[in-house]
């Protein structure tokens, strides 16, 4: 059946298409997360080791992206979508099987890194090519709560499963999951047809290096950089060790664990995002323009940073439940703003460039977390 890229519905098919697939890419992800006191316990190995695991993935994340971002400024983005979504979720399932350091190490941080690296800067640019201005920070937040969703669903079942069949499973379910789907993308995921091909031509030529730059002639660019990569850091570090801080401190077990790590906070960002993306649609139409979207995305940031402290600080195990969720309701404005401010200033033939670039320095600084944290817990705890 012939799809028309041009009707109304098929703009919003086109989320829901990458709703799921950021879904399971959150999933894969958050699993690792889940289940890593399992995988620890298996291999043997202590903190460090699993963070430099953690680190890895996050590395290669880092390394990959760009050339990823610049590719789908030159290549149709469908096949990029299709080629990231069958890599990380095969990698996934091989997970599974990993019975070494060195194993997981190659499924783990480079196969999935790298196959999610792909996804990361391409799926804002197909929104952004099916969404504009009016519609584009709503269509953004809606894609954005697969992420919480994908998180607080995989937390829960992954280790349910593994306390039940076992860790190996966790990635064997979720990466087939993600393989299955990809023929769903194969047969409903299609780039906007450009009837301009003046303009389709102008997308073919800036180089590498060109497209990588065009970010930092922009000054509200690169403080996107900045805040991106700030937020990533905490992000990537609490995400990782969380379930571990619960089941130490509060004495919970592995699937209780990873659905309050993740639970608490990322509901809270759900529906803290979908206000987010109506508010930042209707300022940016009114008065002061996309000036609007950067308040509502610093005030956002400023409010959600000290309720991380509290996550630490506290030995009420409720408390840190509402820091949790105060965390992710106001850290959901930076996110529902993050591409919406992005695209308002930076041209369309470097979006997925300039979402590669951001993402490059968010991963490549936040792989440190986990890592410094793992160093970190022996001599001064998780908290």
């Amino acid at each position: 059946m012939k799809i028309n890229t041009e009707s109304k519905f098929y703009k919003w098919e086109v989320v829901i298409l990458l709703w799921v697939a950021y879904f399971l890419n959150q999933g894969d992800r958050q699993v690792f997360n889940t289940v890593l006191p399992h995988i620890q316990a298996f291999l043997n190995v202590s903190d460090g080791t699993m963070g430099m695991i953690s680190t890895g993935f996050n590395l290669f994340f880092a390394m990959t992206v760009p050339f990823a971002g610049y590719f789908a400024d030159r290549i149709p983005r469908r096949k990029i979508i299709i080629f990231s979504v069958a890599l990380f979720s095969t990698a996934t399932v091989f997970t599974g099987f990993a019975n070494t350091v060195i194993l997981m190490l190659l499924f783990r941080s480079v196969a999935t890194g790298m196959g999610e690296a792909m996804f990361g800067p391409t799926y804002p640019a197909i929104i952004a090519e099916y969404h504009d201005s009016s519609t584009r920070a709503r269509a953004m937040s809606v894609h954005q709560t697969a992420y919480y969703v994908g998180v607080i669903a995989s937390g829960f079942l992954a280790g349910l499963i593994a306390d039940k069949l076992g860790w190996q499973y966790s990635f064997l379910i979720f990466g087939a999951s993600g393989v299955l789907f990809t023929i769903v993308l194969i047969l409903r995921l299609k780039d906007k047809v450009k009837v301009d091909s003046v303009k389709q031509e102008s997308v073919k030529k800036p180089s590498f290096f060109e497209a990588m730059a065009a970010i930092f002639r922009v000054p509200t660019a690169v403080c996107m950089i900045v805040g991106f990569t700030s937020l990533i850091f905490v992000l990537t570090g609490y995400l990782t060790w969380m379930p571990k801080y619960l089941m130490e401190t509060f004495e919970l077990s592995s699937a209780s664990a990873g659905f309050n790590s993740m639970f608490w906070t990322h509901a809270a960002a759900f529906v803290g995002v979908l206000i987010a993306g109506m508010l930042s649609d209707k300022v940016a139409a009114g008065k002061g323009g996309g000036k609007n979207r950067l308040l509502l995305q610093a005030g956002g940031l400023m409010l959600a940073a000290p309720c991380i402290a509290l996550m630490g600080l506290s030995s009420n195990i409720a408390i840190v439940y509402a820091a949790l969720a105060g965390f992710g309701f106001f850290r959901a404005f930076f996110d529902a703003n993050t591409y919406a401010i992005l695209y308002d200033v930076i041209p369309a033939k470097y979006h997925s460039s300039s979402s590669a670039v951001l993402q490059m320095f968010g991963f490549g600084m936040g792989y440190l977390a986990p890592l410094i944290l793992g160093i970190m817990s022996p001599k001064m705890g998780l908290s």
